[in-house]
């Protein structure tokens, strides 16, 4: 078949890709900036790409006529606290509008479990959006879920860091609300079940895992399988508002994401039925199941995707364009050269940058700086890689967003969003006579920006300095 995948580089899109290749169907990924779409070279020669952006106005004949499928996978929640369910209404409406001129028989929709008589905004906008689909020329199929966990996750990773980081938790109320959390292997197991299934046409499922738990009851089974023990009390006192601070402060999430997970928190989210799972013969992991696959993952370094690589995770909306070309005039720079020995090792030195590996000089400094600019609601180094040793365009790097990265080159190009009152790059580049050159460039807003500049020179010297040394080793 040939197959639509909108959000084809978000988190559960990135899933899917490589199994629906696997089984020998056509993919058309519709992305809105083809630069950034983190796949390897071998995928991409596999694939169609478009760009379109399903919140613009539509644009005539950017879809093949002979589409089969397609699966909606788009959600805004993350970019906006106010009108993000109007959005996502835009977005489906515009969504059938182009898939019109297609001949799509089957739109697959992974929406929310929505059961509960009183539902939060972002889960009455997964119900809305379900509504508009229904009004398409298809026929529609809904997997409502709950929370997924698996590696890369914004849940696993928020649960995550509550429990490493916190052994005694003072946590609000919502902690003790039921939710049935499902294994992402398990979503991708749904998502391609039900495709061409006629069975599945024009009717809605909920898809969850075996358990129903409190969050509370999350938090120590988490402890469980990572062999430790923590120690939660609720206090019915913590506003939502405290309570997205909380989340924000102590987890990788951010506050916007923040202030909307705590307002479906408090909604309890169970499957009416597992009728699906029967009809497709699926048997559903445990929660603990669901942390235990996590790990391996996360283990072997086999992380596909994670939500901190979105770019509603910074400061980016919409294209790299624009900050691809580093200005030379009206800017102010720190440039460092060294000659070296052997190009190959210091690519992959460069390659490993940041997160767990870390800034290869001053590292207790970066950490300092990302923690100030938490401070003041910047992304922090919270973040960290998906990949220790792979790197792409638009991925998240700690408080910097790949612009460029190009081996065959040998340029790394890095632009912050950390809060700055200015804009700045980072620039890794080796050329032909093996010299690296390390350029940080940074464009300021005014008096304030300049003056922020000139009070970090004396830092800039001894970490810029001592980063191309260390990188530089063979």
């Amino acid at each position: 078949m040939k197959i639509l995948l909108t959000g084809a580089n978000g988190y559960i899109g990135m899933r899917l890709l490589p199994q629906l290749l696997a089984n020998g169907h056509d993919v058309v990924c519709a992305v809105r900036d083809s630069d950034r779409f983190s796949v390897d070279e071998e995928i991409r020669d596999q694939i169609e790409i478009v760009e379109i952006d399903f919140l613009e106005n539509v644009k005539p004949n950017l879809l093949p006529k002979n589409l089969d499928v397609a699966y909606f996978l788009i959600h805004s929640m993350s970019s906006s606290t106010k009108d993000f369910d109007e959005k996502e209404a835009t977005t489906a409406k515009n969504f059938n509008s182009y898939v019109a001129s297609t001949n799509i028989k089957q739109v697959i929709y992974l929406s929310g479990i929505v059961n509960d008589e009183k539902l939060s905004k972002h889960l009455s906008s997964r119900k809305n959006v379900e509504s508009i689909l229904g009004e398409g020329p298809f026929s529609l199929t809904v997997l409502r879920a709950g929370i997924i966990v698996g590696s890369g996750s914004s849940s696993f990773e928020i649960i995550r860091d509550l429990c490493e980081k916190l052994p005694i938790m003072i946590t609000p109320k919502w902690v003790l609300t039921k939710t049935h959390p499902i294994a992402i292997r398990d979503v991708i197991s749904f998502l391609i079940g039900v495709l061409g299934n006629e069975k599945t046409f024009d009717d809605s499922f909920d898809i969850s895992g075996p358990d129903v738990l409190t969050y509370k009851e999350m938090l120590h089974q988490y402890a469980e399988v990572r062999g430790f023990k923590n120690w939660i009390f609720t206090v019915p006192v913590m506003t939502p508002k405290l309570s997205s601070y909380w989340l924000y402060f102590v987890t990788s999430t951010s506050y916007k994401l923040a202030l909307n997970l705590v307002d479906s928190m408090k909604i309890e989210v169970i499957a009416r039925d597992d009728k699906l799972a029967k009809l497709l013969k699926i048997n559903t992991h445990s929660y603990k199941e669901a942390i235990e696959m996590a790990f391996k993952k996360i283990e072997q370094n086999l992380v596909v995707s994670s939500w901190k690589d979105s770019m509603v995770s910074g400061r980016f909306n919409k294209s790299l364009e624009k900050y691809i070309q580093v200005p030379k005039y009206g800017v102010l720079k720190d440039e460092q050269t060294l000659k070296i020995e052997d190009p190959k090792k210091v690519m992959e030195n460069i390659w490993k940058i940041g997160g767990n590996h870390g800034w290869y000089y001053g590292n207790s400094l970066w950490k300092i700086r990302g923690f100030l600019d938490k401070l003041i609601g910047g992304v922090g180094l919270r973040r960290g890689r998906t990949h220790p040793d792979k790197i792409y365009p638009g991925d998240s790097l700690d408080f910097w967003r790949v612009l460029l990265a190009d081996k065959k080159k040998k340029r790394l190009l890095l632009f912050a969003e950390m809060k700055l009152p200015g804009e700045a790059w980072l620039e890794f580049k080796i050329d032909k006579d093996n010299i690296l050159h390390q350029t940080a460039t940074f464009r300021p807003r005014g008096l304030k920006g300049r003056l922020y500049w000139y009070s970090l020179i004396p830092f800039h010297y001894f970490i810029f300095g001592g980063m191309i040394r260390n990188i530089g080793k063979s």
